[in-house]
């Protein structure tokens, strides 16, 4: 589920019978602070945890995103990009990209959920690259896969602790 501040100010109670039925949510950094009434997000998400979701997807635009499951955290962050045409849609691309891998693999463990944000977060970095569709429309599989490469190359290192 993915929703929005409209509901949670005219519809709110509706919204968290809502949010109790479904398994995912999916909502922005300042929709899960008015959805919770928390400003730390890491208490907002496990405040709306609490509300039925088993994960908490929290998008933070151009900088990344946050899956919350239990006591379990993910960080994914956003491709940094040289230039930003448009970013118009990269939400609803990512949540797109998040679904389709889920609905793709048909695993809903939080190590594939880490993945489908990964998958969503490149989908959306090829969004803003152009207005509205255009540069998804012209992506071959080669080139997503070449873009999650670059995350896996982002926050992928070596360390030796001394």
């Amino acid at each position: 589920m993915d929703t929005m501040n409209f509901w949670m100010d005219v519809a709110l109670e509706d919204l968290k019978k809502t949010i109790s039925m479904v398994d995912v949510i999916m909502v922005n950094d300042s929709e899960a602070r008015q959805l919770s009434g928390e400003y730390s997000l890491v208490k907002a998400a496990l405040k709306i945890q609490s509300m039925g979701p088993k994960y908490v997807i929290i998008k933070k635009g151009e900088h990344g995103a946050l899956l919350f499951h239990g006591s379990h955290v993910f960080f994914a962050p956003a491709l940094p990009l040289e230039e930003v045409f448009d970013p118009t849609g990269a939400g609803d691309t990512f949540a797109g990209g998040f679904m389709g891998h889920i609905a793709r693999t048909k695993d809903v463990s939080f190590e594939n959920m880490k993945t489908a944000i990964i998958v969503g977060s490149a989908l959306a970095s090829f969004c803003v690259e152009k207005f509205g569709p255009l540069r998804l429309q012209e992506l071959a599989p080669a080139d997503i896969e070449a873009r999650i490469q670059e995350f896996v190359e982002l926050v992928n290192f070596d360390i030796e602790v001394v």
